[in-house]
């Protein structure tokens, strides 16, 4: 599947999005997030990881800063513009950019983000719509969209919270600051940071291990986990059973 600014592939069980505008540190469009929505609405039901990464030294740059001047760009809305429109409109607009993101957390996958180079905005919030975020070195996340007035709305808060808690996640979107590969370690937003030239083979390998488990057991301990927050002890407890013996039941089954 190929589309402006990205490179959309599905070989077997893993799927690979990359971010393809190197010339502009992979900034983002409206167009993009269309079409990442597409991609992940589209994939086949044998993908089991999706691997995120962008083309050259940079994860991305986040949006695409025509987009926040009076004139349309590349046919696309600058995104102001929204703010003249009826409530639902824009409530729409929004959903409609969100679900370019929001994907990449369904329990089918495990998704991974290789990340080098700037991840600001949009590029910070598409690293944590990822289960998982292999960084190098030079990584420097930040979430600027305070700082042109907006909030951040790609889905990132929640997992930021998630990550970090609340106190270092305001922390983080309120001032605009980097955060680089040893904080981002730290404080739980990486999960392994290798060399930059490990960074390809480091994601094959994470990519190999998370294909060995029997993909419904991964599946459904994903939503176990996606879920955890949001449910009380007992409420989990059960969770837990009714996914024990829905793959006890498969097991059963599988072997008779």
């Amino acid at each position: 599947m190929e589309n402006s600014g990205l490179r959309l592939t599905v070989d077997g069980p893993i799927a690979r999005v990359v971010l393809d505008r190197p010339e502009v540190r992979n900034a983002q469009t409206p167009g993009m997030w269309r079409a990442l929505a597409a991609f992940g609405a589209s994939l086949p039901a044998e993908v089991r990881v999706v691997v995120v990464s962008g083309e050259g030294p940079s994860f991305s740059a986040g949006l695409d800063r025509r987009l926040m001047t009076a004139e349309p760009v590349d046919g696309e809305e600058p995104l102001l513009a929204l703010g003249t429109k009826p409530v639902d409109e824009v409530h729409a607009t929004i959903a409609e950019i969100q679900a370019g993101f929001s994907w990449l957390r369904r329990p089918e996958f495990v998704s991974v983000a290789a990340v080098q180079g700037h991840a600001i905005g949009a590029g910070f919030q598409l690293a944590l719509a990822c289960d998982l975020r292999v960084v190098a070195p030079d990584v420097k996340f930040a979430m600027r969209e305070t700082s042109l007035g907006l909030v951040p709305d790609l889905g990132g808060t929640q997992p930021l919270v998630q990550l970090v808690g609340y106190s270092r996640a305001l922390e983080i979107c309120a001032t605009g600051r980097f955060v680089e590969a040893q904080e981002a370690r730290e404080i739980g937003l990486a999960n392994i940071v290798v060399p930059a030239e490990e960074l390809e083979a480091t994601v094959k390998d994470l990519a190999d291990a998370l294909l060995t488990p029997l993909p419904d057991a991964v599946r459904e301990t994903k939503a176990l986990l996606l879920g955890a927050a949001d449910r009380t002890y007992e409420e989990q407890l059960k969770a837990e059973r009714e996914a024990q013996q829905r793959r006890l039941a498969a097991l059963a089954a599988y072997l008779s």
